[in-house]
């Protein structure tokens, strides 16, 4: 019988995180869908952001009290940063759409929060599967895919801004509210490689 046993409920706000994350983008993808709903949609993705705020702060608070942890206090800690920091981008990015009184979808945009969608249920997967080293490496695999799909659709979705005489107000909305997006899909990559390096460690 162990003297301590090691705190798991890090797994289980691990994976709230990544639900989370998964609402947020979904929203967003509505939100992208349907600008002229911003307003209220953005303020569904507001209040998944500030729950998530609370279970990283629930997190902290574990890390300090818990005698024995399932993993490395540092690995503990920057995992839950990088998944709420995907969802601080999310809100961020709707924040932009509200903020710039964007009225119609453009092409790219839902495409875009589409891949945050997939990359949000590969992340859930991966925190399942954390001590699983070759699954891990297979979901790693996936999300450096979506994230290179979204390079490339950031780079056509920018050039389409300047392919024709557009409002320069308009590229300047647009070209923030992608740069957004961009940002978000990478920081899954950064997720990811965290998850890869604990799998690694823990395997």
């Amino acid at each position: 019988m162990k003297l301590f046993s090691k705190d798991e409920t890090f797994f289980d706000h691990f994976r709230q995180l990544a639900v989370y994350m998964g609402s947020a983008s979904t929203l967003l993808r509505s939100l992208l869908e349907n600008p002229s709903d911003a307003a209220r949609i953005a303020v569904e993705i507001k209040k998944v952001e500030t729950d998530g705020d609370s279970i990283v702060h629930l997190i902290n608070q574990r890390i300090d009290t818990s005698f024995v942890t399932p993993l490395d206090r540092e690995d503990i800690h920057v995992l839950a940063t990088r998944l709420d920091n995907v969802i601080d981008l999310i809100n961020g990015a709707a924040r932009r759409v509200v903020m710039f009184r964007v009225t119609a979808p453009r092409s790219g945009g839902v495409e875009m929060a589409d891949i945050l969608v997939r990359a949000s249920a590969e992340i859930l997967a991966s925190v399942g599967d954390v001590t699983k080293r070759a699954k891990m490496l297979d979901h790693g695999r996936i999300i450096k895919q979506l994230e290179e799909e979204g390079d490339v659709l950031y780079a056509r979705s920018v050039g389409a801004l300047f392919e024709h005489e557009e409002p320069a107000i308009e590229v300047l909305k647009w070209k923030e509210i992608f740069d957004a997006l961009e940002h978000a899909i990478d920081e899954c990559e950064d997720v990811s490689n965290v998850l890869e390096s604990i799998a690694l460690k823990n395997s």
